[in-house]
């Protein structure tokens, strides 16, 4: 799980797992493999830099 911030300020904790895409345009669009849209106030790095700590911890012995 990752932890963004939506459009509208809120935090949401996001399945990581779910992710498919992610797009700035220039709103940074992140589409799951469940059809949902969600538009994050991160940069498409900055997700990318998320996704990647978050699975570095579950490796971790």
């Amino acid at each position: 799980m990752i932890d963004v911030t939506l459009i509208n300020g809120q935090i949401m904790s996001l399945n990581d797992d779910l992710i498919e895409t992610v797009q700035e345009t220039p709103d940074t669009v992140i589409s799951l493999t469940t059809g949902r849209k969600v538009i994050v106030k991160e940069s498409r790095q900055q997700i990318k830099e998320l996704v990647t700590r978050a699975r570095r911890e579950i490796h971790i012995p």
